[in-house]
């Protein structure tokens, strides 16, 4: 694309509007783009540089040395990492400028620290040497620099995947089958699909592949009661609705009102009607006492840092720190505890975070079990064999963008064998 003075000046003001990542980049980039009303291309270049931007600011930063300035950010990311030359840049350029870009061009990246090399900060660099190897670090990394591929999910209530991917072919797009989940399609590029008549139908929804899989962990059956603890706007409820067939009964709570209503119009399109949202006010909402022993199946899509997610949301890393961590440890175990209680004898519950951090994941499940004598880990890998999906997992299931091509997904299937008597004795 051709760069010119009012495409970087529109860039220069993305950059400054977002780099105080005050607030999520996509929220801040959707009002700028709502206020400029500027053309699709324009459009294409601001957002693929502000993420690019993002997804480098370690080493753009180290560039620009003492001169990170959102305009210089932007060039520097242009020359080296969006294949733009110094002559296609030169008539933007100050008296200073082109110098210093050759200069940024010639960087080793291998000489700079493990840091700046995997675009991860100093602090989450040294929580994970504490269970990786620098090499293993440097692959997470890189692999979060690249951009998510826009995968979808089939409605199987309505469609087969095979009538989907027909229809999206015929449209001249590049679908194909993912690799794991049997309802997933991947598309090459990433069209606009909110008017497209699949999505209108309630065909297709977008959704990570590695979300879809944690349904076919928890594996509702057609007529159990069901519980999306954590459901957000609803995308995981929305799939275990359609696996059910749209019997039984599936409840999708939240805390966020403003979360659940996102999920009306979904759940409209959908066709599912077992599926029924309900707002708490806590995890230990007197709603949720109701339902406690009552329970099949819960899903706990646990509130977490979000990590796994940086190829959508490079400037997560930025607004996380060990200390927020921390926190979300502590009401991940207490909502973990929570949503144990609902569970019948012999029923489900899988526990699953956005995140490759342990002290989210396996930590906290370790802590439930130690606590928990009525339950037992069950092999995720043995699970998923059950379902035909051709993945290879040991007790819990990690997925990461390096090895799968998906966001970072943790999970683990935790089974409830033995009643615990009123008293407190465990019983068979």
């Amino acid at each position: 694309m051709l760069l010119t003075e009012y495409r970087l000046d529109l860039v220069i003001q993305a950059l400054r509007s977002i780099l105080p990542l005050e607030h999520p980049a996509d929220a801040v980039l959707r009002h700028f783009f709502q206020r400029e009303r500027i053309g699709s291309n324009e459009r294409a270049l601001v957002a693929e540089t502000v993420f690019g931007v993002l997804r480098h600011r370690l080493f753009l930063e180290h560039a620009c040395a003492n001169q990170a300035t959102p305009r210089r950010m932007a060039l520097a990311y242009w020359i080296k990492f969006s294949g733009y030359n110094l002559r296609e840049l030169t008539p933007l350029l100050k008296r200073d400028e082109s110098d210093w870009l050759g200069q940024v061009k010639a960087i080793n990246l291998a000489e700079l620290s493990l840091s700046v090399q995997a675009e991860l900060p100093e602090w989450l660099v040294e929580q994970l040497q504490i269970t990786m190897t620098d090499e293993a670090i440097l692959m997470l990394g890189r692999s979060m620099q690249q951009p998510a591929a826009l995968d979808l999910r089939v409605n199987t209530l309505l469609a087969t995947r095979d009538e989907v991917l027909q229809a999206l072919q015929a449209d001249g797009m590049d679908a194909q089958a993912t690799p794991y989940s049997p309802i997933g399609i991947r598309l090459k590029d990433k069209p606009s699909l909110t008017k497209h008549p699949l999505f209108l139908g309630g065909k297709i929804e977008v959704q990570d592949e590695g979300s879809q899989l944690l349904g076919f962990l928890l594996a509702p059956k057609r007529n159990d009661m069901v519980v999306d603890f954590c459901a957000g706007a609803g995308g995981k409820a929305l799939m275990l609705g359609a696996m059910m067939q749209s019997q039984g009964r599936l409840y999708a709570l939240d805390v966020s009102e403003k979360r659940l209503a996102n999920l009306k119009p979904r759940l409209k399109r959908s066709g599912l009607s077992n599926l029924h949202p309900q707002l708490i006010a806590h995890e230990n909402d007197s709603k949720i006492k109701r339902l406690a022993g009552k329970i099949d199946r819960v899903l706990v899509d646990a509130p977490c840092s979000g990590l796994g997610t940086l190829r959508r949301n490079p400037d997560i890393k930025f607004r996380q720190s060990s200390q927020s961590v921390t926190e979300f440890t502590q009401l991940q175990a207490s909502i973990l505890a929570s949503a144990s209680k609902l569970l019948k004898p012999g029923g489900r519950l899988v526990y699953t975070t956005c995140s490759f951090l342990p002290q989210e994941n396996r930590a906290i499940v370790d802590a439930f079990l130690t606590g928990h004598p009525e339950f037992i880990l069950r092999p995720a890998g043995e699970i998923l064999a059950q379902q035909k999906i051709p993945l290879e997992a040991e007790e819990c299931l990690q997925l990461l963008p390096q090895l799968h091509n998906t966001d970072a997904f943790f999970a683990a299937v935790l089974e409830r064998v033995k009643a615990v008597a009123p008293n407190n004795v465990v019983s068979a």
